[in-house]
């Protein structure tokens, strides 16, 4: 029995929010002072150093769960599968449902049961729950799904990854630029063919790591106080992730039995642009070799960071051919990687 990704699907919002959208925005320091530099200067140093040239909005009277069921929908007919034959439903996110235009999250119920209700799935052994685990959770989603199907407790899953960070950002916050909509998810089952999952690796660095993404007030000193922000210790984010993620990354592959020279691709949560590259020329200095061409999908120019969504999403527009001079062919070994809120770090290597 080997345990497969046998359906994928994503939803990208029609919104698209360009840089140049940023211009008018009146950005502050934390303490709310003045920036030293005009919008265009720092919109385009924040394009240099992330990359991010556009991202994607959720429609207004769209939330969490209708983006993660749009994308569990496509996941569903892409796997061939009847849903009332799903054993569990996971579904990553970090803020639940909240409302365009208001600042309260709704995780009442959890995202996962809504989303079930929203494909309208009958069967009531087919368990809904929700993962809160910072950007990686898609991984970390698939992660459990598969440790379900192994035990037997399970058949079929469906791992989702869905958030809408535009509705949690602050507008004063350079940072906010950094964040996206959107939703990936994919069917796992276990099925005779070759390859699959092979390993995983997952840590939490919480001693002095876990406030590196939290909750806080707003740049601007004249909003209401009570009021919280995702924030970052963008710096701070950036040091941990090149000490640690390659080292998740190479744990995870000597575990599978592959050598560096079988991995076809590698799928990074997109967060920055030069901090994927970085951690690639990490991870690859591990092995003392070099890095191939193209071993790197990327999709943050376009896309943004939709945090749990982005692996999951990269993945899908791999396989569908939507990511040039991308592509995968049956036998690939690819990893996937991710890092976040918490702080976590997860990697899996799978046999397409």
């Amino acid at each position: 029995m080997n345990i497969h990704i046998t359906g994928t699907g994503s939803y990208i919002p029609d919104t698209i929010e360009k840089n140049e959208n940023f211009n008018q925005h009146i950005f502050l320091n934390s303490d709310g002072s003045s920036i030293d530099s005009s919008n265009k200067v720092i919109v385009e140093k924040f394009q240099d150093i992330t990359g991010i040239a556009e991202r994607r909005y959720a429609e207004p009277h769209l939330v969490t769960s209708d983006l993660g069921a749009f994308a569990a929908e496509r996941a569903i007919a892409n796997a061939n599968i009847d849903p009332e034959e799903l054993d569990y439903i996971i579904v990553a996110h970090n803020f639940g449902d909240v409302k365009h235009n208001t600042i309260q999250s709704d995780i009442l119920p959890c995202l996962a049961a809504r989303i079930k209700h929203n494909l309208r799935i009958k069967n009531p052994k087919c368990v809904a729950y929700d993962i809160l685990f910072g950007c990686p959770g898609w991984i970390e989603g698939v992660i459990q799904a598969n440790a379900f199907i192994k035990s037997g407790i399970a058949k079929k899953c469906l791992v989702i990854g869905t958030e809408t960070l535009s509705r949690v950002v602050d507008k004063h916050d350079r940072d906010s630029m950094i964040f996206s909509d959107g939703a990936g998810a994919t069917v796992i089952e276990a099925t005779d063919n070759e390859g699959g999952i092979l390993a995983h690796e997952t840590v939490s660095h919480t001693l002095d790591e876990a406030y590196y993404l939290y909750f806080g007030n707003s740049n601007n000193q004249n909003l209401c106080r009570d009021t919280r922000y995702i924030k970052m210790h963008g710096r701070k984010i950036y040091e941990f992730a090149l000490s640690h993620v390659p080292q998740a990354m190479k744990s995870c592959l000597d575990k599978s039995g592959y050598s560096i020279n079988d991995v076809k691709k590698i799928f990074i949560h997109q967060a920055n642009e030069k901090m994927d590259e970085a951690i690639l020329k990490r991870f690859y200095r591990l092995y003392r070799t070099s890095i191939p061409d193209n071993i790197m999908p990327m999709s943050i120019q376009k896309f943004g960071n939709s945090s749990v969504a982005t692996v999951p999403t990269l993945y899908d527009l791999v396989l569908h051919n939507k990511i040039e001079n991308q592509s995968l062919s049956k036998g690939d070994v690819i990893i996937f990687a991710s890092v976040g809120a918490g702080m976590h770090i997860n990697a899996m290597v799978y046999k397409y």
